[in-house]
């Protein structure tokens, strides 16, 4: 499970799938942050990893503080699926 910084939005949504770098994860969770305040574009700050990592991230059973970060460009995201439901 990491942090993915996305510089834009690429019109995605919670339970999406995007492609980044090589890497293809679930988006559990997404805050939009700069539409009043803060930054020319708004930035997409999501929580990602792998379908199996879904329950950790429901029960909580992480820190944020310490998920690794990686930022990107909305153009260099790939959006394979741009929203769902997430599997329990």
């Amino acid at each position: 499970m990491k942090q993915l910084i996305i510089h834009g939005d690429p019109g995605i949504r919670k339970g999406a799938i995007v492609a980044y770098d090589g890497d293809e994860v679930v988006c559990f969770g997404i805050n939009r942050n700069g539409e009043w305040n803060g930054p020319e574009e708004v930035q997409l700050w999501c929580t990602v990893g792998e379908d199996a990592e879904y329950e950790d991230f429901e029960k909580r059973n992480f820190v944020p503080h310490f998920l690794e970060v990686d930022r990107v460009d909305a153009a260099d995201v790939e959006v394979v699926r741009p929203k769902g439901e997430l599997a329990v």
